[in-house]
């Protein structure tokens, strides 16, 4: 296990991650103050050619068309980032012991459930008996 590797690629995707939400942030705000720009960005975000779950070649496409809207996506994009970084690593852990949990106890009552439930032999009467 790689545990170097699965940092950076978890990185990855959680930049990519606060990349969409800025710009889901960004056109919410330009909705209510600039409906023609949020349609060119909702269009630009969306459309066949979008690249953002690539958040960096996103950006620097954006950055060609719209500069304006690059740089207010990288701001909020920042701004999410460095408020919930100090709490994020505690969430993550947290929350999976928690599920970790929640599917294991699950599954142990499934494997219960059917154990309890399973017919045996004791369940059936001996052949013959009980036939009319």
């Amino acid at each position: 296990m790689n545990l170097k590797q699965i940092a950076k690629d978890s990185a990855k995707t959680l930049i990519s991650y606060f990349t969409y939400q800025a710009m889901r942030t960004v056109l919410e705000q330009l909705s209510e103050t600039d409906p023609p720009q949020a349609m060119w960005l909702r269009r630009f975000s969306f459309g066949e050619n979008s690249h953002i779950q690539e958040s960096e070649i996103y950006l620097e496409e954006l950055l060609r068309e719209r500069p304006a809207l690059a740089f207010r996506i990288m701001t909020v994009r920042e701004h999410i980032a460095s408020e919930i970084a100090d709490f994020l690593p505690e969430m993550a852990r947290t929350g999976i012991q928690e599920f970790n949990m929640q599917h294991r106890r699950q599954h142990l009552e499934r494997v219960t459930q059917l154990e309890f439930t399973s017919p045996s032999a004791a369940d059936y009467p001996p052949e013959g008996e009980g036939d009319p």
